[in-house]
């Protein structure tokens, strides 16, 4: 019989979601997790689909359990992909096992199917790698971890839009042109680095040197003062200017054939020597080089004076937005941190109040004398909803035998479990962990009376049956509830079908009763 072909790309179910210690039948011979999807091979031992297929990939392969076990028959124990078969109903009884979800701080709870069909893969609590910078994060925080603080991440930068590395976020701020800054003199806000020079320039209160110092003015004024400052210091201004070409035509060593002469107030005069016409020509052009010359060093040194000034305000100008550009990042930093630890105080709380809801509506229904009425209210959708398997299986709240007795539920299959599948209601009886287990007499070998509730009150259904008391079920539980135990043929579904006196404004009533006699 060949191996049909399974959907089934994973290894097995790890042990610890298991809510109960796990038997050996439902374990993996190959990777020895619960199983999943099993298949039996002609030997008798199970395997998940996925190991089997691995193990048989090229070709058939002796059966190591068999040979540990000391029972190899060749041609048994061979596995062959064609002498296997899909083992369903292994499936089925390990699909209503209890499950829990192993990641710490999760406290969902259910059986392996739901498990396998709606919390794997999906729980907010298991821990996931970051696709970018590789660090193990809870699954609920991915996105926030993608957006705010994988060290990987791409940004795009809000001013220019280019794009760069969240490690590179600072030395892009120091060169991009598009940079709001802020000029210190007139306090205008968000100028573009690109801009920032040429309003420095036009900055109306910016200071700047007065255009006549080159001949000595130190006056540093604003630039739209410049106008005023030249009309007031006309004079003074004429003043320098004369000096410095006092000072341009002196010469430092005594006087020559052909040079001026200070007259100590009577004015310029030549000195008359033999000559005169060719001394003066000859003076006249040495003169002209001289003072050319001096011109030209006179320019260079101011301009030479007016780039130390720009550097020197540009050095300051930087070196203030970079400590501006620290303190920002800082506060930045501690607002982050401050927004983290909120979210994981408002995390917990929410887990809080999740919990107190849930002890909320337990304690709405909750009953202490062994006997409970479940009201199932909405029963046609809840049935598709199980015929559809999205929900095959309900649990009713919890109610107890005395308020320091058993813990106790029940669970409800609305399209039948196992032999009832399709044609009945299958109802159970679920012992659950208690908080005063260990006062309590175990097993637990109370009768239990299951019925559905005639709304008439004519003819209710009943099953009653007392615990088998060497069964898993009925021992104290170890874990949150026991494997449930009860009817699977309880109520045909062809009695709820037309006008059922069971089934009445789309509600069922169910009851169970616990013998207390002997308490």
């Amino acid at each position: 019989m060949a191996l049909p072909s399974l959907d089934s790309s994973l290894q097995g179910i790890p042990k610890n979601v298991l809510a109960v210690s796990m038997e050996t039948k439902y374990q993996c011979q190959q990777c020895h997790q619960v199983l999943r999807k099993p298949v039996q091979a002609q030997c008798g031992h199970r395997f998940c689909v996925h190991c089997f297929k691995l193990l048989t990939s090229s070709g058939p392969k002796p059966c190591e359990a068999c040979r540990q076990e000391e029972i190899y028959e060749e041609p048994q124990s061979i596995l062959n992909s064609n002498e296997a078969f899909p083992d369903n109903a292994a499936g089925r009884e390990i699909a209503s096992l209890p499950a829990k979800c192993f990641n710490g701080g999760c406290s969902w709870t259910g059986c392996i199917k739901e498990y396998e069909a709606q919390h794997e893969g999906k729980c907010e609590y298991e821990r996931v790698p970051c696709e970018a910078c590789q660090v193990l994060i809870l699954r609920s925080e991915k996105e926030r971890h993608n957006e705010r603080e994988c060290e990987e991440r791409t940004l795009n930068c809000k001013y220019c839009k280019v794009s760069f590395n969240f490690k590179q976020i600072k030395a892009h701020d120091d060169i991009c042109q598009k940079f709001p800054m802020q000029c210190k003199d007139c306090g205008k806000k968000k100028i573009p680095r690109e801009k920032f020079l040429d309003h420095s320039r036009s900055c109306a209160k910016s200071k700047t040197a007065c255009p006549f110092s080159e001949v000595g003015c130190k006056a540093v004024i604003d630039n739209g003062k410049h106008s005023d400052h030249e009309q007031t210091s006309i004079m003074e201004h004429m003043r320098l200017i004369l000096a410095t070409s006092m000072v341009r035509l002196q010469r430092p060593e005594a006087p020559g054939p052909g040079d001026w002469q200070d007259d100590s107030g009577l004015g310029l005069y030549r000195a008359p020597e033999e000559g005169a016409a060719a001394t003066v020509g000859g003076g006249t052009a040495v003169s002209g080089q001289t003072s050319g010359l001096d011109h030209k060093v006179t320019v260079l040194e101011n301009i030479v004076c007016v780039l130390n000034r720009e550097v020197e305000r540009s050095s300051l100008t930087l070196e203030a937005f970079s400590r501006q550009h620290r303190l920002d990042q800082d506060k930045i930093e501690n607002l982050s941190n401050k927004v983290r630890q909120l979210e994981r105080t408002l995390t917990m709380r929410d887990l809080q109040l999740a919990e107190t809801d849930q002890t909320l509506r337990e304690l709405q229904f909750c009953t202490f004398d062994g006997v409970f009425v479940w009201k199932i209210a909405d029963f046609s959708r809840r049935r598709q909803d199980a015929v559809a398997g999205r929900t095959p299986a309900m649990f009713s709240p919890a109610f107890y035998s005395s308020k320091y007795g058993y813990k106790m539920c029940l669970r409800l299959y609305l399209n039948g479990d196992g032999t009832g599948r399709g044609t009945h209601l299958s109802l159970f009886f679920v012992v659950m962990r208690g908080k005063c287990d260990a006062l309590l007499k175990w097993p637990f070998s109370q009768k239990v009376t299951l019925m559905l509730l005639d709304q008439n009150n004519r003819e209710h259904i009943i099953d009653a049956f007392r615990p088998d008391v060497s069964s898993t079920s009925f021992q104290r539980p170890i874990s949150e509830m026991n494997i449930a135990s009860g009817c699977p043929l309880f109520c045909p579904l062809a009695k709820l079908a037309g006008k059922s006196s069971y089934l009445r404004d789309d509600t069922i009533f169910i009851k169970a009763i616990v013998d207390l006699t002997g308490l």
